[in-house]
Order: C-alpha cells, then sequence, then structure tokens
C-alpha cells in the first residue's frame, strides 16, 4: 500500500528522506517535537499500516504538556488560518465547516471560544473535519460542562484523530470516508 500526495511523498520517500524534512512534515501533522523526533528514529516502516500504528500509540502517550504543545500550533474554531504552509492550509480545509458560516454563527463560536478558554485555560480543540458549524458549537456547548480531566482526555483524543488524519494526508492515504464540508483546500 503506497501513498503518494500532491507533493510526492510515499512510504519509500518517508522512509530515505533527511530525518529534519520528515520531521518538518510530521510537525505540521502535531507540533509536537518529541512525537516527530520518535516518529523519525522509528524509520524505516515497513509499511503504512506500522507507520500509523506508531504514531497513534506514540500520540496516545503524549503528555498534558505536550498536548498543550499542539494546541499552541492550532488556530480557533472559526478563525480563518491565514498562512501558506501546510499546517494553515490543512486548518483551513478542516474548519470547511465554518467558512460560510453567518454571522450570529461566527459570533456564538467567537462567544464559545472565549468561554472555553477562560473555563480550561487552552483554545477548543475539535476534529472538525466533516462537522457542520453548528455541530462545532453545540460541542464547544456541551464540553463547557466537563471537569477538567474530562476535558483534558477529550483534547487529546480530539488531537490524536487531527495528527492521523493529517499524517495520512502527508503520506496520500486519507481515508475515502473522511467527508469534509465544501470549501477552499
Amino acid at each position: 500500500m503506497e501513498g503518494i500526495d500532491a507533493s510526492g511523498h510515499t512510504l519509500e520517500s518517508f522512509n530515505t528522506r533527511p530525518a529534519d524534512e520528515v520531521e518538518r512534515d510530521l510537525l505540521a501533522c502535531c507540533a509536537v517535537p518529541a512525537w516527530a523526533q520518535r516518529m523519525v528514529a522509528g524509520r524505516p516502516y515497513p509499511d503504512l499500516g506500522v507507520l500509523v500504528a506508531t504514531a497513534d500509540a506514540a500520540l496516545a502517550a503524549l503528555t498534558w504538556a505536550e498536548v498543550a504543545q499542539a494546541l499552541a500550533a492550532h488556530p480557533r474554531i472559526g478563525e480563518r488560518p491565514t498562512g501558506t504552509d501546510r499546517e494553515s492550509s490543512w486548518s483551513r480545509r478542516e474548519q470547511a465547516g465554518v467558512t460560510d458560516a453567518d454571522a450570529d454563527t461566527r459570533a456564538a463560536l467567537a462567544q464559545a471560544n472565549q468561554e472555553y478558554e477562560r473555563r480550561f485555560g487552552h483554545l477548543f480543540l475539535i476534529f472538525a473535519s466533516g462537522r457542520t458549524q453548528d455541530e462545532m458549537l453545540a460541542a464547544a456547548r456541551q464540553r463547557l460542562r466537563h471537569d477538567d480531566d474530562t476535558e483534558r482526555r477529550v483534547v487529546h483524543g480530539e488531537l490524536r484523530q487531527i495528527a492521523r488524519l493529517r499524517l495520512e494526508r502527508l503520506l496520500g492515504t486519507e481515508p475515502a470516508t473522511t467527508t469534509e464540508a465544501p470549501g477552499p483546500a
């Protein structure tokens, strides 16, 4: 199972490209240097399944401090990233469900983001791919009821989903069942 994306990444190139290049690509998937370094150190991977399983296990082992480090690289839901890098492009694609949100919904998302950040001390992270603005807003409001430990577990799970999808995109193996609202890629 050999995947390829628009930038020509395959399992073979992942395994053989210079470590600093692969690490940079992995940091666009999850902005935790220790995770990216662990993935690079595990090369070569015999197949994509092993690579993805290793990545997921390493993501599951992230400490809360590492999760918080990754959160710092994510934009708020509803705030369109403006960069031209891969991570900004992926964020815009993932948040396509809020691209055409009306002013009331954008204002409600902004308010929910502020309440969430006051409550938990970090931004609201959600696996946004395929979710509408109403679903994301409802999730933010519902998650405000969580205790700190529960919410940390939820955030960690959301981060793992995002990183795994981005890794699959990087390797051109994104599942066909991933649905996202129409919007810019």
